[in-house]
């Protein structure tokens, strides 16, 4: 039987398709706040900084609503951040037709509407692997079955959900702003939210997980409250997806300074989503791989592949060895993804299992923010080579921390 087939039977069939197209917001927000500023004020650095915000609000706020989602159950948590995120989105387009001045005080404006949008967008993804580790532990009488296997499988398809809607989500910006208007893609978002995440969290499979205030005093859940968090372990994989972001975010920035150098720039979107598609058919195949490859040496092979290959981006200097550089590339970051959300299952306490899997999601933000403005400043100064150095640095320090954990996990017996 195919083992992607397992996932409707675990969850019901309705599941993966609302999840996915409940997730697509958080793709588009930070690109179209950018894409809005900049086509309403005239000014690139405008757009910039509304992205930057809805990207540090996005880091700052996703662990929180994490928390709140472990305390309060996700059902609520997910209600009220789509309301609250839906009149967010609202202000931000209102606030930028409205504001006068672009760079005077006004702008605080925009910018807190713009912050506010990223910190409340409903976290679909994070939570959607809270609730399948739930659904695989066999711990709930509606989900007797579930199993290690299960979850590999649930987590591959999860890294290869948030790959494609962070490639059509920007796409469809892109589209929707260049053909009709810079701000429908912000209303289609909203709209989604106010649809879609909805039927997402009040989807039967919410109450696979059970919030902290409404656990009995049994043994078991006795145990799971009084089990202590060893933040250094957490650490490692955060750091980890922090890693993974600056890859990401130098990566994509430094394609647009490689695509100007041949007077094509826009073909920076078409070259960074190949690598995209190879990365997300890799993070697929991880629900084949044997289940005797431990999560630690999954790793720090993955990792070391692409600290190897990611070298292969300082000697393209032409469109089509770029794009085969950036399709092997793409191998060994969609399992890379893969294993350290596994590991984040593994290291983080029951009780919080939102905050780290948020915490994990945040870290691609705020990593591809860092990343996207290390190598833009670098390539602008010296050139898209000197930029890619970024993107090889980023996969060298996730190649570090594998090994660190590596040790770890080996002394922990895990």
């Amino acid at each position: 039987m195919n083992l992607f087939s397992r996932l409707p039977e675990l969850a019901g069939k309705s599941f993966i398709p609302v999840g996915f197209i409940a997730r697509v917001p958080l793709a588009m927000l930070t690109i179209g706040a950018g894409t809005l500023l900049t086509a309403v004020s005239g000014s690139y650095a405008v757009g910039g900084f509304a992205a930057g915000a809805v990207g540090i609000g996005s880091a700052v706020g996703a662990p929180v609503l994490g928390y709140l989602a472990d305390h309060f159950g996700q059902r609520p948590v997910l209600l009220l951040s789509a309301l609250i995120n839906t009149l967010t989105i609202a202000a931000l387009v209102a606030g930028t037709y409205l504001v006068p001045d672009y760079t005077g005080p006004e702008a605080a404006v925009f910018l807190s509407a713009a912050f506010l949008m990223g910190g409340t967008c409903p976290q679909v993804g994070p939570l959607a692997r809270v609730r399948w580790m739930a659904m695989t532990s066999g711990a709930t009488n509606e989900r007797p079955n579930g199993s290690a296997r299960d979850l590999d499988t649930a987590l591959s398809y999860e890294s290869t959900a948030d790959e494609l809607t962070f490639v059509l989500g920007p796409a469809f910006v892109g589209l929707l702003a260049s053909l009709i208007t810079p701000w429908l893609p912000l209303a289609l978002a909203a709209l989604i939210t106010l649809t879609m995440v909805p039927a997402f969290a009040v989807h039967p499979t919410v109450n696979s997980v059970v919030a902290l205030r409404k656990l009995g005093a049994s043994a078991r859940t006795r145990d799971e409250l009084a089990e202590k968090t060893n933040w250094f372990l957490v650490a490692l994989p955060v750091l980890g997806m922090l890693s993974m972001g600056t890859f990401f975010g130098a990566t994509q920035t430094t394609l647009f300074a490689f695509g100007g150098s041949f007077g094509a720039a826009s073909t920076a979107g078409l070259l960074y989503s190949v690598m995209g598609l190879s990365s997300a058919v890799a993070a697929l195949s991880v629900a084949f791989w044997p289940r005797s490859i431990a999560y630690r040496l999954r790793w720090i092979v993955a990792s070391a592949a692409m600290a190897g290959l990611s070298t292969m981006l300082l000697f393209a200097d032409e469109l089509a060895p770029m794009l085969i550089a950036l399709f092997i590339l793409g191998i060994p970051v969609g399992p890379t993804m893969v294993t350290i959300f596994s590991i984040g299952s593994v290291v983080a306490p029951r009780k919080l299992m939102g905050t780290v899997m948020t915490m994990l999601a945040s870290g691609i933000v705020a990593g591809t923010a860092l990343g996207a403005s290390l190598s833009g400043s670098i390539s602008e100064r010296s050139g898209y080579a000197a930029g890619f150095g970024v993107s090889v640095g980023a996969a060298v320090i996730l190649f570090l921390l594998s090994a660190i954990m590596f040790l770890v996990l080996r002394k922990r017996g895990d």
